[in-house]
């Protein structure tokens, strides 16, 4: 399944390993969910897992960052067509849209109003896990 994830997503999964966020990442790692991604998201992960307030171990981060990259689908995306709220989210959308991907799971839904996503979904990570459940029980 390809989706877009969040960063707020992957720091609380590493985080918090037991979580819903958490079971996103074990699923990531795994190989079950193939992100679309850019090189700004790319570099947002970096950035911010490398945070020292975090104390994620880099060897760890390095690791599934590759794994990111490996099993993942690098896209190039158009600029929206309107803002959204956080202009920092815009990436994370627009590599939904240019990778079709199922969905974006974010732990800020508010940040992706509604009336501007195109028709893209967007789902928290707890809505995500239903979605994803549900769809592996109907094929």
């Amino acid at each position: 399944m390809k989706v877009v994830v969040d960063t707020n997503v992957l720091v609380a999964g590493l985080l918090s390993p037991f979580g819903p966020p958490g079971e996103i990442v074990r699923m990531i790692a795994s190989g079950t969910l193939h992100l679309c991604f850019d090189a700004r998201i790319l570099t947002e992960y970096s950035e911010v897992l490398a945070r020292p307030k975090f104390q994620f171990r880099s060897e760890l981060t390095q690791a599934l960052l590759e794994q990111i990259k490996t099993e993942g689908l690098s896209v190039a995306g158009d600029p929206l067509p309107a803002r959204l709220p956080d202009p920092t989210d815009e990436p994370f959308f627009e590599a939904a849209i240019a990778g079709d991907a199922d969905c974006l799971i974010t732990g800020n839904i508010k940040h992706f109003p509604s009336a501007k996503r195109q028709g893209a979904v967007v789902l928290s990570p707890s809505e995500f896990l239903d979605y994803f459940r549900k769809q592996t029980r109907s094929r």
